[in-house]
């Protein structure tokens, strides 16, 4: 009878009908189980302590010539393997980064004999896992459609943007990822846009937090995104539109041989997890750029934030250099038509009159190809490698810096793979990178770390051109270190301290657009502040910008809840500066727990009246009691 029960179980292995698969977590607090039912489908599902945090959800693609739908067997998985790494990043939310996950790979085979590796990654914060498919014999093939689900409990919540549709928009440059946050819905609810939600996408479940991104896209990825529709709270990988392409390259992912798809993220813990939590990074291709010595992070002057097209002149420029000089900023950003409203040879003259004052210039260029209608020059100049080299050589012989690229055609393969050639050849050149009007880099900033910010976010710019945004901003940025910019470098434009030059009126407070200088991560900072704006700033509000540091040690979670506030401190050398913001119309106060500071320091907050500011000495203490107003914020310097 023994021997006959140890046969059926053996049988049981191989065919698949019942065994199952564990992976946890170091500090054994998450655990994935992976298993397949009784159509073959292959199925895991992801625990958090006694929490269910993703009930039983799908894996698997579909190739043009394979289909691991269903019809599959369970034949094994790996030994457990600890996987160890240290990384520094030249910016972001650490200086080193340390990454320990339990590594299994959990292999099938399906009913036509081809198998299929699914590589699962389990640190104490993330999930991680990744499809490898072998075809051999130097066979060319595409991903056709991946399976991967993500079905949360019915009672949890969302925190989601939706995907914008392709070809719409202003010049029919979306998608962009520039819309607002649908805030604590129902899973389960549709996206507004056919096209589904972006990542990074939050989620509350049994008291978890989750937030699902991808990382590690190569050249001949495709991004994806989630899907419109989640029936039952179930949320489906989906593809881009397919007009997000170079026109007449690809779509899908193709591969040779061997597909190995991006990492399929998912951060799980407290808040404070998702605030600290490098996992969008830690599983990102390490750098392969040798020379990073032109990788200067820094802040940037930028005119077009405030005085707009018109003033893309050399003299608006000039000023925007001298006031760069002044507050020790690092850099100047010239925008769209410089090319004609200035010229090369006037834009040499201002790089070499930038140099004399310590500053260095960035200059914008559009992404060209008929995949929008922007008139915007330099246009054309970027679309070939041979092009690309020509004007790179042109701009390094110049001194330029670096280059902000706008207009992008979306997620499909070809422009994923015209994203990293860019990257590739600018660092050829020591040119750092901007991209905007953009996908969300995905983890790019490590495997290329002169990529020092994208925008992918609703940024700045949309407040000064309409009311509506600059009334929805509070909720807005309270939203973003919890999702946007958890792991990526996000180039908002923060920080206007006076007033915009436009007709909108500003309804955050000043301290509140103070704290955003140390809230938001971008490895150059472009401040949406003018020279005559600044002129009104108190002395020791400009002082506190001269000396604000460039990149981070370290980062601590304090306090906050999406879309309504948010406090997080954060370390350079000795020194601790701690930036809160409040999301919502009414006055919020907090308690804030310094007792692991053990620093005295100083605290900036809003004044009496309005655009003012208030400042005074605070004793090393255990708690202090702060008092944000309605849409006001607060910045503290600890050392």
């Amino acid at each position: 009878m023994r021997v006959l029960i140890a046969f059926l179980l053996l049988v049981s292995l191989h065919t698949g009908l019942s065994a199952q698969v564990g992976i946890t977590s170091p500090d054994k607090k998450i655990t994935v189980q992976v298993s397949v039912n009784g159509e073959g489908a292959i199925k895991y599902s992801v625990r958090y302590l006694d929490a269910e945090v993703l009930r039983t959800s799908s894996l698997g693609i579909q190739t043009a010539t394979v289909d691991f739908s269903k019809g599959n067997n369970l034949l094994g998985a790996t030994p457990v393997q600890v996987v160890n790494d240290t990384y520094n990043l030249s910016y972001g939310k650490k200086k080193q980064s340390s990454y320990k996950a339990n590594k299994r790979t959990v292999q099938f085979k399906n009913n036509n004999g081809k198998a299929l590796d699914i590589i699962f990654q389990v640190s104490d914060d993330a999930v991680a896992f990744r499809y490898q498919y072998k075809e051999g014999n130097n066979f060319i093939d595409n991903i056709t459609n991946e399976l991967t689900t993500f079905h949360f409990p019915t009672t949890a919540k969302a925190w989601l943007q939706p995907m914008q549709v392709s070809k719409t928009g202003w010049e029919q440059t979306n998608p962009a990822y520039e819309e607002h946050y649908v805030q604590d819905v129902p899973v389960g609810t549709k996206s507004p846009s056919v096209a589904g939600w972006v990542y990074p996408a939050l989620f509350h479940a049994n008291n978890v937090w989750a937030l699902i991104t991808e990382a590690s896209l190569e050249a001949n990825d495709c991004a994806t995104r989630l899907k419109a529709e989640s029936p039952d709270g179930e949320y489906s990988i989906g593809y881009p539109d397919p007009r997000e392409i170079i026109t007449g390259k690809g779509l899908l992912p193709t591969f040779q041989s061997t597909y190995v798809s991006p990492w399929r993220i998912i951060t799980i813990g407290s808040l404070a997890t998702i605030i600290e939590s490098t996992a969008g990074t830690d599983l990102a291709k390490p750098s392969t750029i040798k020379n990073t010595t032109f990788v200067i992070p820094g802040k940037s002057s930028w005119s077009w934030i405030n005085s707009k097209d018109d003033f893309i002149v050399y003299d608006e420029q000039i000023k925007y250099i001298d006031f760069a000089s002044k507050m020790n900023w690092q850099y100047c950003l010239v925008d769209a038509a410089w090319d004609t409203k200035i010229g090369y040879e006037k834009m040499k003259e201002l790089a070499d009159y930038a140099k004399t004052k310590n500053v260095g210039l960035l200059l914008w260029y559009n992404s060209a190809g008929d995949w929008n209608t922007v008139k915007y020059t330099p246009k054309n100049l970027l679309l070939t490698t041979e092009s690309r080299a020509k004007e790179f050589q042109r701009l390094k012989d110049m001194g330029i810096k670096g280059v902000k690229i706008d207009f992008f055609a979306g997620d499909g393969q070809s422009v994923i793979a015209y994203y990293l050639d860019i990257l590739k050849d600018a660092a050829k050149y020591e040119l750092l990178v901007n991209f905007h009007g953009a996908t969300l880099p995905r983890g790019w900033s490590r495997t290329y770390p002169h990529l020092m910010t994208t925008e992918a976010v609703r940024g700045f710019e949309m407040i000064t051109f309409g009311q509506g945004d600059a009334d929805k901003e509070a909720t807005h940025c309270a939203m973003l270190p919890f999702t946007r910019n958890a792991f990526d470098p996000m180039d908002f434009t923060p920080m206007n301290l006076y007033k915009i030059q436009t007709n909108v009126k500003r309804k955050t407070s000043s301290a509140f657009e103070l704290a955003t200088s140390v809230l938001f991560l971008s490895g150059i900072q472009h401040f949406a502040e003018s020279p005559e704006g600044m002129e009104h700033i108190p002395a020791n509000i400009q002082q506190f910008l001269k000396d604000l540091p460039t990149t981070w040690d370290e980062v601590k979670f304090i306090d906050g809840f999406p879309g309504k506030y948010v406090v997080v401190a954060r370390k350079y050398k000795n020194k601790w500066y701690i930036a809160g913001i409040n999301g919502e119309q009414t006055e919020k106060k907090l308690t804030l727990n310094l007792a692991a500071f053990g620093k005295k320091g100083t605290l900036i907050t809003d004044g009496e009246t309005p655009l003012s500011f208030s400042e005074k000495n605070i004793p090393a203490k255990k708690k202090l009691d702060i008092s944000m107003q309605a849409a006001g914020g607060f910045v503290i310097v600890l050392e």
